[in-house]
């Protein structure tokens, strides 16, 4: 059988973003701020250059807005 490679691609999990970098911008943006809007949130993810998986979280976010541990929450980060 040749059905022997690992797998772990397929994993959920095994290729997911680093998570640091959205927890870096969060707590930077929402310094002195109790409440960003999705878009503010967005533009400051691209303007920090986040990769692309990280970004289309953020743009997948729905119109609002957020507090930092309620987006940390949706987007998987763990500012607070």
């Amino acid at each position: 059988m040749t059905d022997d490679a690992p797998m772990t691609g397929d994993l959920p999990g095994t290729d997911q973003p680093d998570l640091r970098q959205l927890d870096e911008l969060l707590d930077e943006i929402y310094h002195g701020q109790e409440r960003l809007s999705q878009a503010d949130i967005y533009r400051s993810a691209v303007g920090a250059d986040l990769p692309a998986e990280l970004l289309t979280r953020v743009a997948a976010l729905p119109e609002g807005e957020y507090a930092v541990d309620e987006v940390a929450d949706l987007l998987g980060g763990s500012a607070g």
